[in-house]
């Protein structure tokens, strides 16, 4: 009739190993990002039949998700959509041994961080300071987790390699501090210290996006662990600065 919309529905089936994308926009003249398109009464349903898929940076989150029995089904559904990014979806990745372990490395200065920083503490408010070549053989035992896992992960599974990496640097950590310190503060202190910021932060890294998430909760709970032990702490006493006398004039 006259004046009438058609309507049009269309639909594929794609395949991929990296990632696939619905392109709103053209692409700039100058090859600087993309422009800014239009759509009206837009309706896409994306099914996947695999989960673990991310959505990369710059891309459209979809309105609606349900899971089904063998994936996804995503929708992203808009009366009137203006915007510069794409719809993208990115495919789950086996996990690669190689880059896992080089990015657990790159995050070491900031696990061995917390781990010092709980380790003094702690020995503080036990009346045990350690001195700075402690606190140098610690760092070179904490980073042999690191150096070991480099190389096993290109011989055996990462699994066994993270589990014997875990193993040899905290038997290095306790073993030492057993000897500067005492069994129960090795063990007990120290070794649940290495197995929270060492072993469980890199064991975040498995878990692509949960990362980030995981050190933020790690650090927040442990200000909140180390303010309600040293509350009531005399900082003045337990670093050995004397607290000012009040000087007494003779009469």
């Amino acid at each position: 009739a006259a004046g009438a919309k058609p309507v049009l529905h269309a639909a594929y089936r794609s395949q991929g190993l990296d990632r696939w994308r619905y392109t709103f926009a053209r692409e700039n003249e100058d090859a600087r990002g993309k422009e800014i398109s239009q759509a009206r009464d837009f309706h896409l349903v994306v099914k996947t039949d695999f989960s673990g898929f991310d959505f990369p940076d710059n891309s459209l989150s979809p309105t609606e998700k349900q899971q089904t029995t063998n994936g996804w089904k995503l929708e992203w559904n808009y009366q009137n959509l203006v915007s510069g990014f794409d719809i993208a979806l990115k495919m789950p990745q086996r996990l690669q041994p190689g880059p896992l372990a080089g990015r657990i490395s790159y995050f070491a200065p900031v696990s061995l961080f917390f781990f010092f920083f709980l380790v003094f503490i702690l020995s503080t408010l036990r009346g045990k300071n350690l001195h700075p070549m402690n606190y140098f053989f610690l760092a070179c035992a904490f980073f042999a987790f690191h150096l070991l896992l480099a190389y096993l992960a290109d011989h055996v599974s990462i699994h066994a390699a993270f589990l014997i990496s875990s193993i040899a640097s905290i038997a290095l950590v306790v073993s030492y501090l057993r000897l500067v310190v005492d069994l129960r503060f090795a063990v007990v202190d120290a070794g649940l210290a290495q197995l929270i910021y060492l072993v469980l932060f890199s064991y975040a890294f498995f878990f692509e996006g949960f990362t980030g998430l995981a050190v933020t909760i790690g650090a927040i709970l442990t200000l909140f662990l180390v303010m309600q032990m040293t509350g009531r702490i005399r900082w003045e006493e337990k670093l050995g600065t004397p607290s000012p006398q009040k000087s007494e004039t003779p009469a």
